[in-house]
This record gives structure tokens, sequence and C-alpha cells, in this order.
């Protein structure tokens, strides 16, 4: 652990509070908290979701990015309570792994992007081929979307990308003293 250790004290008022499903309402809270927290220091951001939705997981993720890139003066760090699923855990990714922090009995939940589609084919048969191509194209642009996600979440942990796309299949769960252990977190409070 790096000597630049968060301690409870640093997250007792959150710069961004954020709770329920990864949504466009929470979206907007992010966005209107963002908007007025600390011009530079911490900048703490507190989560707990049971998932929601991918994408916007990572328009958030992406403002985090962008912000701490052109920012220099702001540190964000992530503290994830109780619960940290599917796209709550694709938004923690995006932090670096230094400014991630879970409180004690977390849970991570990594799991597949899930798709579930009804494909039509009516009508000659050459115009039956785009509607499958489409679909396998969308299937093959959110695993790579997905794994961009896995590359970010491990990235200077021990956990190798392998073995996130072995076990995310089965809903891999992780508590956060195995977080820890695996370096996925920086600290637990």
């Amino acid at each position: 652990m790096s000597s630049n250790l968060l301690s409870a004290a640093d997250f007792s008022a959150p710069s961004i509070l954020l709770h329920g499903g990864v949504d466009y309402q929470m979206y907007q809270s992010f966005r209107d908290q963002l908007v007025i927290a600390p011009t530079e220091g911490l900048v703490t951001v507190e989560l707990s979701t049971l998932g929601g939705d991918p994408e916007v997981a990572r328009m958030m993720g992406e403002d985090i990015r962008f912000h701490s890139e052109t920012e220099p003066q702001r540190r964000f760090v992530f503290l994830g309570k109780a619960a940290i699923y599917s796209a709550g855990t694709t938004f923690m990714s995006f932090f670096a792994r230094e400014n991630r922090y879970l409180t004690r009995g977390t849970r991570l939940m990594i799991h597949e992007r899930l798709l579930t589609k009804t494909i039509q084919i009516s009508g000659p048969l050459t115009t039956c081929i785009p509607a499958f191509k489409a679909t396998l194209n969308e299937i093959e642009a959110s695993i790579a979307i997905q794994n961009e996600g896995f590359a970010n979440l491990v990235h200077g942990s021990k956990v190798a990308l392998d073995e996130v796309t072995r076990r995310a299949p089965e809903n891999w769960y992780v508590e956060a003293n195995e977080a820890l252990e695996l370096g996925l977190i920086e600290g637990i409070l």
C-alpha cells in the first residue's frame, strides 16, 4: 500500500454521494454533484448499488477519467459501500487502482454483459443475412467494450484478464478483503 493511504475521516463528507440503480437519474445526480465538488484536493465519490446500465456507468467513468487527466490538482477517490455490483464495478474501474476503497464487508460483483434479443426473419433470403450480421456485430462490440472494462479493473492488480473473463460468466463475487489481497483496491475502511 502507498503512503497516501486514506482514512475513514477522509470520506466523512463525500463530495459525490450515489446510491441505487445506475441509470440516467443517477447520472444527472452525479453531474450535479460533480459541478459543485471541490476544485482542488480530494474529491470523494461514495457509491452503493446493485447494478444497472453499464453504458451509464461508462459515461460517469469517462467523466472521472477526463477530470482526473485534465485537473491534476484534484484527486478523485472511490468508496464502495455494502454492494458494488455489475455497473457499479464498471464505474469503479475508471478510478486509478490507488484511488479505490471499500468499506468492510463490501462485495464487488463482476459479470458479463447480458443480452436478450429476438431476431425476426421475414422476407427474401438475401435480406435475412444482414439481421444476423447486425446482431453478431452488436455482440462482438459489446464483448470488446466489456473486456476493456475488465482490463481497466485489473490494471495494476494481481488478477489476470483471463481470470476475470473466465469467472465473469458465473457472477464473480469478491469480498473487500479478497479485493485488497488481489490488488483491485487500495484499502478497506
